[in-house]
């Protein structure tokens, strides 16, 4: 069966530039300032608003001795126009990444444990393959990833997930295994593996709440009889490190997080099991922004990069692993 075209018919949006100036009017409230703004002059935009009010057969503003502002139809329309103006230019701004080679700025979002292992390696391949692709990089913690995804501050977030599944959107791709760690020959962390209650009443340094991992260790604490004492709150990786190094206290790791550490003898590190404390390493792409050439050349290479530590052992590749 023969598809039909949709029968779409516009004609009051055949000019976008000048709901372009509706909407810079409608937000100064002055035509001198909107033309500034717009870098143009006030009888052009005059002469656009006169030529939109007759199009529509009533008027958008109201004219006042200190400007100008919205009529009750230019008040309806305006967020419609403001949402409509944002979807041209995205699709613009695609239009004109997929022609060109890509660049400007990529903005990620990384957990400190994730930040270590990958950013170098990320820098030295992007600066060397795609010079004009500059990437701004964000610490923080899971909580804070979440929000900048919904406010569009970056572009791309690895972050912790627990459990089996992930949110819509979002890829998985890797699972790491949770360590305790310890300082040197110390005789909890001296064994491979340790059960999950052998954590009971040891000293803790622990990230504070809303935390993915605190909530998990919480939750296995009450599910294996046991106490988790966190003496120290602290979401600083640095200063968790330190602190078990040199005061004796405990804290729960993926072992990437302390690969160097672990090498050069300053921690100590024991896989935990029965339960395993599993964490899923997943990408998350912002919400809205939509997906540039830059940002999938960046989300490309991060799975590779992935792929290659996970045959350093760093972490494991899932059978999960799938785009949803």
């Amino acid at each position: 069966m023969q598809t039909k075209p949709s029968e779409i018919k516009i004609e009051l949006l055949s000019d976008l530039q000048k709901w372009r100036a509706f909407i810079a009017i409608g937000e100064l409230g002055s035509l001198t300032r909107a033309a500034i703004f717009l870098n143009t002059t006030q009888s052009l935009l005059s002469r656009q608003i006169n030529a939109l009010e007759r199009e529509c057969s009533m008027r958008l503003f109201n004219r006042n001795g200190r400007g100008v502002e919205l009529s009750e139809l230019g008040f309806a329309l305006f967020p419609q126009i403001k949402s409509l103006l944002s979807s041209a230019e995205r699709i613009e701004h695609h239009i004109r990444d997929e022609s060109q080679e890509p660049s400007g700025t990529v903005t990620l979002g990384l957990l400190p444990s994730i930040a270590l292992p990958i950013v170098s390696r990320l820098y030295k391949f992007i600066g060397s393959q795609y010079p004009k692709i500059h990437l701004k990089v964000l610490e923080g913690s899971s909580g804070q990833l979440e929000e900048w995804l919904s406010d569009d501050r970056v572009d791309l977030a690895v972050l912790y997930r627990y459990g089996s599944k992930i949110p819509e959107m979002e890829q998985i791709l890797a699972v790491v295994d949770s360590y305790l760690i310890g300082q040197p020959n110390d005789r909890v962390t001296l064994a491979k593996e340790i059960s999950f209650k052998s954590m009971n009443e040891l000293p803790f340094i622990l990230p504070s709440e809303p935390n993915g991992l605190r909530t998990t260790l919480d939750l296995l604490a009450r599910q294996n009889k046991i106490k988790l004492t966190s003496v120290v709150e602290a979401d600083s990786l640095p200063l968790q490190k330190d602190l078990v190094s040199k005061e004796g206290l405990y804290t729960v790791l993926p072992l990437h997080a302390v690969w160097s550490e672990v090498a050069d003898g300053t921690l100590q590190a024991a896989r935990i099991n029965d339960p395993e404390l599993q964490r899923i390493i997943s990408m998350a792409h912002s919400r809205t922004k939509g997906i540039r050439k830059s940002v999938n050349v960046v989300s490309q290479n991060i799975i590779e990069l992935v792929d290659e530590m996970a045959q350093a052992g760093m972490w494991r590749l899932s059978d999960l692993r799938v785009n949803t």
